[in-house]
């Protein structure tokens, strides 16, 4: 592990262990820096701010382990892991959930889903696949594509990790798979 590498986790630990007593809004950088055991500039070294720090953290934790399984089309098991993962620290991810405007975890989380989403539609499409598509349907864009996913996914897990059931991780990637899976009309008529 590098150093830079070695600090940053450091730092997000710290914040870690911060945002499971405080709202993230009130966490100070002094108080992230004091927990780490590093002086104030480090941080912006690394971050711009604590936010910036929140978003390295989903990424490394969340994004990071599912990118081979998705790399190998393995989308089912990327669904899971990325639920699992969630499951692991959900009273964290709960507190997490809860901070709101311009820097919103939802806002952080659907858009590092966003992109990973499009790394991959770009991976598995060609360029002419993509204008055949957009020359068809004007509005289905690789970025409405990956908008409406994210958007999706993002609904349901905050809405998972700030419920109170004890719903598993397979349980919830088996429902958002039937979602994803399903029209509106066909999930209805299985309901009969």
């Amino acid at each position: 592990m590098t150093a830079k590498v070695g600090v940053e986790r450091k730092l997000i630990d710290s914040f870690k262990e911060l945002a499971m007593t405080i709202p993230v809004e009130k966490i100070t950088i002094k108080e992230i820096t004091d927990k780490a055991g590093v002086i104030r500039t480090t941080f912006y070294n690394h971050f711009q701010d604590k936010y910036m720090l929140m978003e390295k953290l989903f990424y490394e934790d969340i994004i990071q382990p599912v990118k081979p399984l998705l790399d190998n089309d393995m989308v089912d098991e990327t669904l899971l892991l990325i639920f699992k993962n969630l499951q692991k620290e959900k009273a964290l991810y709960s507190r997490l959930s809860r901070t709101s405007g311009q820097n919103s975890f939802e806002q952080i989380i659907r858009g590092l889903i966003r992109n990973m989403l499009i790394d991959y539609m770009n991976q598995k499409t060609s360029p002419a696949q993509l204008q055949l598509i957009c020359q068809r349907y004007r509005w289905l864009t690789l970025d409405n594509i990956a908008d409406y996913y994210a958007q999706s996914m993002t609904f349901v897990a905050i809405s998972w990790i700030q419920s109170s059931t004890d719903a598993s991780a397979e349980e919830v990637a088996g429902i958002f798979d039937i979602i994803l899976t399903s029209s509106l009309k066909d999930f209805l008529n299985n309901l009969e």
